[in-house]
């Protein structure tokens, strides 16, 4: 039972992804299997490794919610780069597989058969992966406290996806590529189709090759950075200084250091408190500011130290810097 609740906990979207994905891989590999198409196996394959890093990340995201403990205080949250980093390894894979298939295509091209399977699939396939794709743009505006809706989720998803987490970063760029691999293999089947040019169905595959390289190279140094262990965003920065600040005996912050834990912030800081105060006095406002900061949601820990104010002023918001 508890393991089922810490499921509950994983990360929506890579969860409806690789639901989604599977269904797609097992159709897209069925009509690759009866026309012969090195396009449609291409995307086949894409798709087999979305929903295997999609199902590994809603794992890893789930074990991320894990309460700390005394061997690992910090918690989990890093385990969810950790399964991320090992969807990088299987799109890696896919990718050369693809390549390979796209190169041999090329070198001995052969005619496909099946059009109009092929074509109702990959149409299927633009659908699934398109609302797959919504939904994680939905996801990210969500997580990054973007203020969008109807259309502009689409260009707030791009332009906030650096606030999101990992595992909604894997899903909104892997369907980004997958939406387009569909829509490049269903170009190269019917192009090759009707032109003759059967090493067009070649040059597609090569191309779904290219792209999976390229969403494996991103995706693998956001997450080495994230189990390294990276600062978090200034507008995250400016939001719990803005926090701390609001409180009425707050005089300054002299130190500021949140990083990111998976989906959560780790907060550590030392603030300054206007003079003439007791040690009791100062720490209930040390408690107070806490809980404040805990509220937040993204929050998952806070470490604050209390310091005499020195009547200089260190705290500067970097506003404009996030824009």
């Amino acid at each position: 039972m508890a393991f089922i609740e810490l499921l509950k906990k994983g990360n929506k979207s890579s969860g409806v992804a690789a639901l989604g994905n599977t269904g797609l891989a097992i159709i897209k590999s069925i009509a690759a299997a009866v026309s012969g198409s090195g396009a449609m196996m291409a995307t086949a394959i894409h798709s087999i490794a979305d929903a295997t890093n999609q199902g590994l990340v809603y794992f890893g995201s789930a074990l991320a919610e894990k309460e700390p403990t005394k061997r690992f205080p910090t918690g989990f949250g890093r385990v969810v780069n950790l399964f991320v980093l090992a969807a990088v390894i299987i799109i890696g894979i896919m990718a050369y597989e693809t390549i390979l298939k796209g190169w041999e295509i090329i070198q001995h091209p052969k005619a496909s058969t099946s059009l109009w399977l092929n074509v109702l699939i990959l149409l299927a396939s633009i659908t699934v992966d398109g609302l797959i794709l919504i939904k994680a743009m939905k996801e990210v505006v969500k997580e990054s406290r973007a203020d969008a809706s109807g259309l502009q989720v689409i260009p707030a998803s791009f332009k906030n996806v650096k606030y999101a987490s990992p595992p909604t970063k894997l899903v909104f760029y892997e369907d980004i590529i997958a939406t387009s691999g569909a829509v490049l293999a269903l170009i190269s089947v019917v192009l090759a189709h009707f032109t003759g040019l059967y090493i067009l169905d070649g040059i597609g595959t090569m191309l779904i090759g290219v792209l999976l390289i390229i969403i494996a190279l991103m995706l693998g140094y956001e997450n080495t950075l994230g189990l390294i262990g990276a600062a978090a965003p200034e507008i995250v920065e400016n939001r719990i200084a803005s926090i701390i600040l609001t409180d009425k005996d707050v005089e300054d912050i002299r130190r500021l250091r949140i990083i990111r834990e998976g989906d959560d912030y780790h907060v550590d800081s030392a603030i300054e408190l206007r003079g003439g105060m007791t040690l009791a006095e100062a720490d209930d406002i040390k408690y107070r500011v806490r809980d404040s900061i805990l509220a937040d949601p993204d929050v998952d820990d806070v470490v604050i130290a209390i310091i005499e104010t020195d009547q200089i002023q260190n705290w500067e918001m970097k506003e404009g810097k996030n824009k």
